[in-house]
């Protein structure tokens, strides 16, 4: 059934001219294997090649977003397949991106690799947020839920990175996320408090996503929970594209199956991928509740766990807030 709501388009915040956020995924390699992502998995797909993104692809999209975007992306989100961290020119490109990009650049890592050298370095950058998912409380939990990591150190490395912060007076924000989930339960109250006493500039607390319909035990639990619901469109056609480590585009960051790459950015500028004829027409099957040919929408279950601007916060208002000042620093925003 077509959907009419006209609160599901594009906005403000969600401009049509070029995307609001890119999804930069510079590795396809990770440290981790966490309970609640499909990293082991995905290695084993045929297409996988432990890539990493190539100088050229990166400057690409960086002047792409400048040139095409200005005024129109709000923040470039180094995160997705892979712990950007583990990226041997993670800092040049972060420092290519804020001197030459003109909008916002936030990371996420899972900051098990924020050795004091790299704080300094990540800090260097004048990255705007780091965003460090940790998603446990105890070490009961975080030795579950982020399987291969070790809760004492990343706990250590995510407070001497606010500590090196505040003692450089960067203007760098941190929060730290938690991405809610049965092997975590209960703990999200102890989480968010701990990290705010710590001197986190904010803490996430995230739903869980079964990554695209990848998790199956995850489908099985947002079935259930809208299975009452109608379906509606989901937010990242109107939102976002992923540019991945071997420079495909791709509609959905939850790419481990590759079904969502749409297009080779060595042939094709990100505004032009955007507004094209692929993207308009992924548009209209979530309008209008028919996915033709698209099983990785078809099949996913995460469109009720995407926030509409009018639906209430979302990760993307947190960037706003954090970073108004210096956006009122770059010329000809709209």
């Amino acid at each position: 059934m077509k959907n009419n709501n006209p609160a599901y388009g594009f906005s403000e915040r969600l401009p049509e001219a070029f995307p609001s956020q890119i999804v930069i995924d510079v590795t396809e390699c990770c440290n981790l294997a966490c309970a609640h992502c499909l990293h082991a998995e995905f290695v084993k797909h045929p297409k996988y090649a432990a890539r990493h993104m190539s100088t050229a692809i990166h400057d690409k999209l960086v002047e792409e977003s400048a040139r095409d975007g200005k005024g129109q992306v709000r923040y470039l989100r180094y995160t997705a397949m892979g712990e950007p961290l583990l990226h041997p020119e993670i800092f040049s490109f972060l420092i290519k991106a804020k001197r030459d990009s003109g909008t916002v650049v936030t990371l996420t890592t899972n900051g098990t690799l924020l050795s004091v050298d790299a704080v300094e370095h990540l800090l260097d950058t004048g990255v705007d947020i780091v965003d460090v998912s940790i998603d446990a409380f105890s070490p009961e939990a975080y030795k579950a839920v982020r399987r291969g990591g070790d809760r004492e150190r990343t706990y250590k490395n995510t407070m001497a990175f606010l500590a090196a912060r505040n003692r450089r007076q960067s203007g760098t924000k941190i929060v730290t996320t938690f991405i809610e989930q049965p092997l975590n339960q209960g703990e999200a109250d102890d989480f968010r408090q701990f990290w705010l006493d710590q001197g986190a500039d904010d803490v996430i607390i995230r739903r869980l996503h079964s990554q695209a319909g990848g998790k199956k035990d995850v489908v099985a639990q947002l079935e259930n929970a809208i299975s009452r619901l109608s379906r509606r469109p989901c937010l990242y056609p109107w939102e976002r594209l992923s540019v991945g480590s071997g420079g495909l585009i791709g509609f959905c960051p939850a790419n481990w199956s590759y079904l969502a790459d749409f297009a080779d950015f060595a042939d094709i500028s990100i505004k032009d991928a955007w507004q094209g004829a692929f993207m308009q027409k992924l548009r209209a099957q979530h309008l209008e509740n028919c996915f033709e040919n698209n099983p990785l929408c078809r099949d996913c279950p995460d469109w009720a766990q995407t926030r509409w601007p009018h639906e209430g916060r979302s990760y993307a208002d947190m960037v706003a807030d954090m970073t108004a000042a210096s956006r009122q620093q770059i010329p000809n925003e709209v």
